[in-house]
């Protein structure tokens, strides 16, 4: 990464940068640098408060207080223009904007409320057991193979999307049929909000037709009774939503609720695998399970970036975004920033991660969090009770997203206890 302290035009805008604000030429959806984007986090945070980067023409923020404060602060920095590069994304017709991340209030308001109440904790404790039981059934199975098989498995296929692509299309009320298209749908969708690079290129081919069966998905008629879609659809006989905002609910739900949970599950599993002592700590310590969870989102940031639109003339510090320029909030570089965190770049469960940004923050803020953390609570759960060290046994790959830190490959073996 280069930078400069003077006015430079942005490559892609009109309006100078001021004299005062750092000015990068690195691309952060480099292959090279989703690959490995903590040195491109550190060089961004130690530049300045506010960044520019000349290749997009757009505003960074990467240390913890301003991306905190751009996520908080909904009027300032809109998600209703897309919270992805583009403004607002004529381009992607093969899917509506979603009502909870591209949305502001008032639009926002009735969605999120209904999300929250159905996706509740309270909600979901009827889920525990059954969610539990099916993990232990996982877990069995992968310690049941034969010793040379055990050897070694695929965590990132055999656990880490293995799980949720069980659990949660039935707790959705989703048809078994087609539930593959789930994945590479959502991996189109989170590569969409970055520039049109090759990841975005690979998708083109597939996102008519997985977006086709998400959609399809959605109609009240095709989801089981007493599931999440059923609820929502619930919701519209009510008058909380309307029916034209039943299906596009369903579907935020979709599209958001596989992805991340995946890529957070597989940040707990490379996070005790690298780290055996605090797995350790763990099983010596149930408690610290959702502790474990939150810090692993913390130290591996599943979603890695987002943006937001500036909603009028917006100071942030010495600086003034100027309206409509987009503004890249750097959400992995906030939760390593040394400002905020003690040795951030360590897996430690004597700290608390409470306030990372992992989930967002405000009113955008992860409405499917506690589906996540109980999906992995149930993994991990039924882990310590079998499993007393998890090792890595090869190199493990990582799936380049422009917005999400995934797995490919991570090659594990369990030692029973």
């Amino acid at each position: 990464m280069t930078t400069t302290s003077t006015s430079t035009p942005a490559t892609s805008r009109a309006r100078a940068v001021p004299a005062h604000v750092p000015v990068s030429d690195a691309d952060p959806f480099a292959l090279d640098t989703l690959a490995d984007p903590n040195p491109l986090h550190e060089a961004l945070r130690e530049a300045g408060p506010v960044v520019h980067l000349s290749r997009y023409g757009v505003y960074a923020l990467a240390r913890y207080e301003e991306v905190h404060t751009a996520l908080v602060d909904w009027q300032s920095f809109c998600s209703s223009a897309g919270v992805g590069l583009s403004n607002f994304r004529h381009e992607e017709p093969w899917r509506p904007p979603s009502l909870l991340l591209e949305a502001d209030p008032p639009r926002h308001d009735a969605p999120r409320v209904v999300l929250e109440k159905v996706l509740s904790p309270r909600a979901l404790r009827r889920l525990r057991e059954r969610w539990v039981a099916d993990a232990h059934d996982l877990v069995d199975d992968l310690l049941s193979r034969p010793a040379t098989t055990r050897g070694g498995f695929e965590a990132a296929r055999e656990i880490a999307q293995a799980f949720p692509l069980r659990v949660f299309p039935d707790a959705v009320g989703l048809p078994a049929e087609g539930r593959e298209n789930l994945l590479p749908y959502g991996d189109h969708t989170f590569n969409a909000f970055g520039p049109p690079n090759e990841l975005v290129a690979r998708g083109t081919g597939h996102i008519g037709r997985t977006s086709a069966w998400v959609a399809a998905q959605c109609a009240r008629e095709v989801l089981a009774p007493e599931g999440f879609g059923a609820q929502i659809w619930a919701a519209s006989d009510t008058g909380d939503i309307s029916p034209q905002q039943a299906p596009l609910i369903v579907r935020s739900l979709l599209t958001a609720g596989v992805d991340t949970t995946v890529h957070g599950i597989g940040a707990v599993l490379y996070a005790f695998a690298s780290n055996p002592e605090q797995y350790e700590r763990v099983r010596a310590e149930p408690r610290l399970l959702r502790v474990a969870f939150d810090e692993a989102v913390r130290w591996e940031s599943p979603v890695q970036t987002f943006f937001r639109t500036a909603e009028g003339d917006v100071r942030i510090g010495d600086t003034v975004v100027p309206d409509g320029e987009k503004v890249l909030m750097f959400l992995a570089s906030a939760n390593r920033d040394p400002r905020r965190w003690e040795d951030p770049d360590t897996f430690d469960l004597t700290r608390d991660p409470s306030g990372h940004v992992g989930f967002g923050m405000g009113i955008h803020q992860c409405v499917g969090q506690h589906v996540a953390r109980l999906e992995a609570e149930a993994v991990m759960t039924a882990l310590l009770e079998r499993v007393e060290r998890i090792e890595l046994v090869g190199e493990p790959r990582r799936h380049l997203n422009n917005t999400l830190r995934a797995w490919a490959s991570m090659p594990l073996r369990f030692h029973t206890a």
